[in-house]
């Protein structure tokens, strides 16, 4: 299918098979939406993960059986990016984005789901990452493949007419349990490697296309450093980790090597959102408790970690969302969540919504000016990002609820820092 472009940006879709590594004979289909812009000089990319079963219709087949004799055909089974559109943001920045969903695994025709706590899904956000950043927006990844330079079936003008990126950044960002698998993502190729290999998660992908015989790619070790995706910045919304013995064995090894990580992240909650607060293994932030949380994990007391938490007042588990999604907003309902009662939280596709594309939008705009590795801890504090969130209120309707140190962020040494700004000291 050719790309869709309107208004000098694209919209295509790309199905590839990855197996995790050579040695495991375990393979998953996974469906990637992607924007670009249509000049192909996108100066970044953000790879985004959804939450559980958002984007994937169940009825998808009955409606395609249906559809034939209605003349009403639904085009995709998969679309996440339809309920988390902040293409507008990547756009104003001159950034790509895109979508991953797991669509099969090997067995035939057996459906594959995106679990919370499965560090699979943050290693196929890589992988497809990396894949868009070498090979572009094709499914034809061989014809270009260096390795296949003798073949027939060889094409050296490929790169320049599917690549759109012109380097290797990439912000991961998720939501839900999209949020905890952004979080193995944003490690890194090597961290990715080395907490694979220690935790029964071995990592070296190989990429196939879904031919009856199908050709496939190097390791991805082997690939040039330029062509992986190369992490600058981690943007949370309402993370939710499981805890699944052998099927999903949480984000904490991740979480743990994001906390000495010289990088942006961000991880926004809602004041009304009982999956990440009450839910989540362990939840995703917490006030006055000695209990592990996930920010606790990011950001423990007494480090440097670059990670911040944001709290939404009335925020919602799906207020993020750009169109409403019925099985998302069953956790927001009153008999599924009573954290604030007589508040009514926010709706998809109203303020939450818009604010969490503002959020984008600067948080593209913050890592487009900067290099991965340049830069300190304070400078980032004290960035133009920060001070725009650490307000009451930072575009003007949407509140944020305030920490114990007064500041409407929440970082390692929050409390410390403002105290020591409140005696005068720089």
């Amino acid at each position: 299918m050719k790309p869709i472009c309107i208004n000098g940006y694209c919209f295509d879709r790309i199905h590839l098979w990855v197996q995790y590594h050579k040695s495991i004979p375990l393979f998953i289909e996974v469906v990637v939406e992607v924007f670009y812009p249509k000049h192909r000089q996108a100066e970044g990319l953000v790879m985004f993960n959804h939450g559980f079963l958002i984007g994937n219709d169940l009825l998808y087949y009955p409606k395609k059986i249906l559809g034939a004799f209605l003349n009403d055909n639904p085009l995709f089974g998969i679309n996440p990016s339809y309920y988390y559109n902040y293409s507008s943001a990547a756009a104003d920045n001159n950034w790509a984005i895109a979508f991953i969903s797991a669509s099969h695994s090997q067995g035939t025709g057996l459906p594959a789901i995106d679990i919370g706590g499965n560090p699979r899904v943050g290693q196929e956000a890589y992988a497809a990452a990396s894949y868009l950043i070498k090979y572009g927006a094709t499914d034809l990844f061989y014809r270009e493949d260096e390795c296949g330079r003798n073949q027939l079936f060889f094409d050296c003008s490929l790169p320049g007419k599917s690549r759109f990126m012109t380097s290797n950044k990439v912000i991961f960002a998720g939501h839900s349990v999209g949020g905890a698998h952004a979080q193995a993502a944003a490690c890194g190729f090597d961290e990715l490697k080395k907490i694979g290999g220690k935790t029964g998660k071995p990592f070296n992908p190989i990429i196939y296309d879904r031919e009856f015989l199908p050709v496939s790619s190097e390791p991805l070790s082997e690939w040039e450093p330029a062509h992986r995706a190369s992490p600058v910045g981690l943007l949370q919304l309402s993370p939710v980790d499981q805890y699944f013995p052998l099927v999903a064995p949480g984000m904490q090894p991740y979480r743990e090597a994001l906390s000495v990580k010289p990088m942006p992240i961000v991880m926004a909650v809602g004041e009304c959102d009982c999956p990440s607060l009450l839910s989540s293994t362990p939840p995703a932030w917490q006030e006055n408790t000695d209990k592990p949380t996930q920010f606790k994990q990011l950001a423990p007391a007494g480090g440097n970690s670059w990670a911040v938490a944001a709290r939404i007042a009335k925020g919602s588990h799906c207020g993020y969302l750009t169109e409403p999604d019925t099985l998302c907003q069953v956790s927001d309902s009153e008999k599924e969540c009573n954290l604030c009662p007589g508040i009514a939280p926010y709706p998809p596709d109203g303020d939450e919504s818009a604010f969490t594309t503002e959020l984008f939008r600067r948080f593209i705009a913050l890592n487009s000016k900067s290099n991965e590795g340049k830069g300190s801890r304070n400078e980032w504090l004290t960035s133009p990002f920060i001070s725009w969130l650490n307000k009451q209120s930072p575009d003007g309707t949407v509140k944020l609820l305030p920490f114990r140190s007064g500041q409407y962020i929440d970082y390692a040494g929050a409390e410390t820092m403002q105290k020591a700004q409140g005696a005068g000291i720089p």
